[in-house]
């Protein structure tokens, strides 16, 4: 599907020009790579090189990583007040400051050679992301508008992830020094993490100023009752509070494999340290490819129907990861990263780790955006620190669960196929749950693969407040075009006897749509639908009418009926004039005769049609009449 508009916004890569938010990018850019130069070179010294006994090589990623989340357990909800309160740039720049301190003691702790050290250091770079989290997240919509939130979202989950390639790259690198010199290794990524923390305080010194959006908070420093506050707050919107679990389902995917993956290059491989770094390029690069990816496939909207596609990815191509990494052969030695690359197996399991990362960009992107615009901007930084510790929830959990399979005599391997069957049933219970994601996937796919949807003045849309958006009626699967052309989701006004057509009677019952029978047939239940519709309007929703009655059985546009005037006689509300084109003659309309959905494939995949959205027609002023005119009008176009 495409949007035209009539102004571009500027695209992703566009942003990194202006000062609203390269800046702010490089913070955070900057931050994530020192985070992960600092703990995947010390993951790899404890793997590899330094013999700590509390602390075996199995286990040193699950206990670091254990030790890093924490702090967004503890100190979330406190964060998510302070980022409501105060300005996010003084906030960011306090953040910069406190990375400077905790670089300094590592420094000594890496010159001393002391693991209690580095671990709290771990712990104390930990509290500096929990601190930074609801600031990043929720920065992002006071200064992007809804057309750039997905693109915006989609650079930082980007940055994020080649950031943590290029620290776990460079934290490889120093960390295996010849000759398994500690104190060299040591001084290299000291002077590493000091050179990288100063450069991110300067992009700090660059950030624009982002107004509290709450300055009238009362901090409650008792992270406990905050913490249960924050949850009840992010529960009130269920739609959000369920995005929430989909994100921090994600993480705990996403902590599996990025916690297992220098045991699974030596154990499981059988490779040496230098294939560790080949593995983490494969899966940053890929959940960065499909975190740019949203842009383009959501159409700079806030495009929920991209997450259906990646959980299936997610699932597919991790239980096929399974599959290739079972049963290898054992090598005579660690293979080094050209042995590992000739060897064609091995390309199979490059090739699933890269799918199922970029199915996890995918997935995550959209469902960041929507939480970001359908919170309440005063109280946002908290709903996002509330997703900050369902994270950290989840993150421990998936460590605790590993923890337990491995000391239970489960393989690597094995873990990653249970993971792929628990992602597809947590996957469609989240789907089940919240049927907009769903209905979103179907219209996605009916829009980019079914037809080739092009959309003419979708800025007309509005992405906030009441609208009525009144449509020709072409096909059965009007609706659901529609819903790929909108920002937001729409209940319509449909015929009742639209229900009973099997499977899109289903989705329109998931959709919520409001069945409605002629006056002639069923009064009652005529009046109940102009009440229900009166409802959303009310509630500030978009509703969706087809004021034809019925599917037009030639092509042409039908005399409009008298419904849609009586819904604005109850409540005066802009109309937004829409008309489906070229949809006459495809699979989902009638033919001559009467008959549809006869003819499977009847014009093929991909076949061309279109949405003319006009501009809205000023309240109180509509006429049945005027309101038929624009909406053949731009049928005709």
């Amino acid at each position: 599907m495409s949007h035209t508009t009539g102004h571009e916004h500027p695209n992703q890569f566009a942003l990194m020009t202006q000062r609203r938010f390269a800046p702010f990018f490089w913070v955070q850019f900057l931050g994530a790579a020192n985070d992960n130069i600092f703990k995947f070179a010390f993951t790899m010294l404890v793997t590899y090189k330094v013999s700590v006994s509390w602390m075996p090589p199995a286990m040193a990623g699950l206990v670091i990583g254990a030790v890093f989340i924490a702090p967004f357990l503890l100190f979330s909800a406190t964060a998510g007040q302070l980022a409501d309160k105060y300005d996010k740039r003084t906030l960011t720049r306090f953040v910069k400051d406190l990375e400077l301190v905790i670089m300094a003691l590592a420094t000594w702790g890496l010159f001393q050679g002391s693991v209690g050290v580095l671990l709290g250091c771990i712990g104390l770079l930990g509290l500096h992301s929990t601190l930074f989290g609801p600031v990043k997240y929720a920065y992002l919509p006071q200064h992007l508008n809804e057309r750039e939130l997905t693109g915006g979202n989609g650079m930082i989950e980007m940055g994020t992830f080649v950031a943590i390639l290029l620290g776990n790259i460079a934290g490889g690198v120093l960390s295996d020094l010849p000759d398994g010199a500690w104190f060299t290794a040591s001084k290299a990524v000291a002077v590493a993490c000091v050179v990288v923390a100063v450069l991110g305080r300067i992009a700090a010194h660059y950030v624009p100023a982002s107004p509290p959006t709450a300055p009238g908070l009362r901090v409650n420093w008792n992270p406990f009752s905050e913490t249960w506050r924050n949850l009840r707050l992010a529960h009130s919107n269920i739609v959000v509070y369920r995005s929430l679990l989909g994100i921090s389902w994600m993480w705990f995917y996403g902590a599996v494999f990025l916690t297992q993956i220098p045991a699974f290059a030596k154990d499981v491989l059988h490779a040496q340290q230098s294939v560790v770094t080949v593995l983490m390029v494969v899966f940053s690069v890929g959940v960065a490819l499909g975190a740019l990816l949203c842009e383009k496939f959501s159409h700079r909207h806030v495009e929920i129907g991209l997450v259906p596609l990646g959980a299936i990815g997610m699932s597919l191509f991790a239980f096929d990861l399974y599959l290739a990494s079972t049963g290898l052969a054992l090598p005579a030695s660690a293979y080094s990263v050209s042995s590992f690359l000739a060897q064609p197996a091995h390309w199979r399991i490059l090739v699933d780790l890269f799918l199922l990362s970029a199915a996890a960009g995918l997935y995550s992107v959209p469902m960041y955006a929507l939480i970001q615009i359908r919170s309440p901007e005063s109280h946002r930084a908290r709903i996002i620190a509330a997703n900050n510790i369902l994270n950290a929830l989840f993150m421990i959990a998936a460590s605790l669960g590993v923890g337990q399979l491995l000391s239970h005599g489960f393989s690597i391997p094995q873990i990653v196929g249970i993971l792929a069957l628990l992602n597809a049933i947590v996957a469609a219970y989240i789907f089940l749950l919240v049927p907009e994601y769903l209905l979103r996937f179907v219209a996605w796919v009916l829009s980019n693969c079914i037809y080739r949807f092009r959309v003419n003045g979708s800025e007309h849309i509005p992405t906030q407040g009441a609208a009525v958006l009144v449509c020709n009626h072409v096909s059965f699967v009007d609706a659901v075009l529609l819903m790929a052309a909108s920002p937001r989701p729409i209940r319509f006004l449909m015929d009742h006897r639209i229900f009973k057509v099997p499977v899109l009677g289903w989705l329109f019952k998931l959709a919520k749509a409001i069945p409605i029978a002629p006056r002639s047939e069923d009064p009652e239940a005529y009046e109940a639908a102009l009440r229900a519709a009166d409802q959303v309007l009310a509630e500030g929703d978009l509703l969706g009418i087809f004021p034809e009655g019925g599917i037009t059985l030639n092509g042409e546009l039908q005399p409009f009926k008298g419904g849609i005037m009586k819904i604005l006689e109850r409540r005066p509300t802009p109309v937004i004039p829409m008309a489906l084109t070229n949809l006459w003659g495809s699979f989902f309309s009638r033919i001559e005769g009467g008959t549809a959905m006869v003819k499977p494939l009847r014009r093929g995949f991909w076949s061309p049609v279109g949405l003319n959205v006009g501009a809205p027609m000023a309240v109180g002023e509509v006429t049945l009449e005027g309101l038929q005119a624009q909406v053949s009008a731009l049928h005709a176009r």
